[in-house]
């Protein structure tokens, strides 16, 4: 007699085409994984671009550069680059509403019966794809801020000295417009913008006064310390202030400022004295580490001021990396490819 036939699976055979569909997809991951980052980095260096232009349009508008941040003439906190160049990223409508003479904490925009807070919107172009973060951060009436993800060039380590208006090396400077015939070093060797992480946590008025040597090493920025915050660094698109809009090169790209609060080790930056604060006389200069830092592997996506946009690898020299973001410091650099 002839046995019946099977119509189903035995255990073993079920157990074996599922270790081989675990070894496919196990094998396809990786692959999905490096199409996906390499997708959010190519809309990274996009946004960026769309920066540096929107710059560019600036600058033949205006015939000068934004300001890093400016001192409103009627009162309140200063704004930054990122929002002066709203017309030229399309955001007429963010752009409307702010008046640059009042500070940004004035500025809302009236939407279904309510007045909204221009500094809570989210801005598209200013977020890498790859932020973690990329939410608002809440006040005491709800959303009150967003981060963004690209720095403005503030410099080496001296961004500002309200005594007497003298200004970093960067090609954004505070409370004073540059033009492109400032960047004697040219505009392909000068850095315009850099990726930041948001809600970096950072140190602020430390207030020492005087001159302040450049950070040689990571564990001297904790040895200036001064008032800690745990994560707002990086979250105020409209606040022009180095440590909320801009970055300096006191350290290359993605190196870890490690410091430890309450038993935690945080990667920090450092502000000595804020922008447009009074601490008597004479006020303690702007000195600052805020470091260009990326979710993205290996490097960071930056905007030459010529309108490149390239990867600058973590490893690069601290020197050059330094040298690129001087406007006129004369040197002789070879721009990494």
């Amino acid at each position: 007699m002839r046995s019946p036939s099977r119509h189903a699976f035995t255990l073993v055979e079920l157990l074996v085409v599922i270790a081989i569909i675990g070894v496919l997809v196990g094998l396809l991951l990786p692959a999905v994984q490096a199409a996906r980052e390499a997708a959010r980095r190519m809309s990274c260096q996009n946004n960026m671009k769309q920066i540096v232009l929107a710059v560019h349009n600036y600058e033949s508008a205006n015939k000068k550069l934004p300001a890093a941040w400016t001192k409103p003439a009627v009162s309140g906190d200063g704004w930054s680059a990122q929002a002066r160049i709203l017309p030229f990223i399309e955001a007429m409508a963010l752009s409307s509403a702010v008046n640059f003479a009042d500070g940004y904490g004035n500025a809302t925009l009236h939407v279904d019966g309510a007045d909204i807070p221009v500094s809570s919107f989210r801005v598209p172009t200013y977020q890498c794809p790859s932020e973690v973060n990329d939410t608002p951060r809440i006040g005491t009436s709800g959303p009150e801020h967003y981060p963004l993800s690209y720095a403005y060039n503030g410099g080496t380590w001296f961004v500002y000295d309200a005594n007497d208006q003298t200004v970093g090396e960067g090609m954004f400077t505070s409370g004073r417009p540059r033009a492109f015939r400032d960047c004697l070093d040219g505009l392909s060797n000068t850095l315009a913008f850099a990726e930041v992480k948001a809600w970096n946590p950072y140190y602020r008025d430390a207030s020492v006064a005087g001159d302040m040597s450049m950070p040689q090493i990571e564990s001297d920025i904790c040895l200036l310390a001064g008032s800690f915050k745990n994560n707002t660094g990086h979250t105020e698109w409209v606040d022009g202030r180095v440590h909320q809009a801009g970055f300096t090169t006191t350290f290359t790209p993605n190196k870890k400022i490690l410091c430890t609060e309450s038993g935690v080790e945080f990667d920090v930056d450092f502000t000595n004295f804020r922008e447009g604060k009074s601490s008597g006389s004479p006020i303690p200069r702007t000195y600052a580490a805020v470091t260009s830092r990326s979710y993205h592997i290996g490097g960071v996506t930056v905007g030459m001021l010529d309108g490149a946009v390239k990867t600058f690898s973590d490893s690069i020299d601290r020197d050059l990396w330094q040298d690129l973001s001087t406007r006129a410091g004369h040197e002789v650099v070879a721009v990494p490819e």
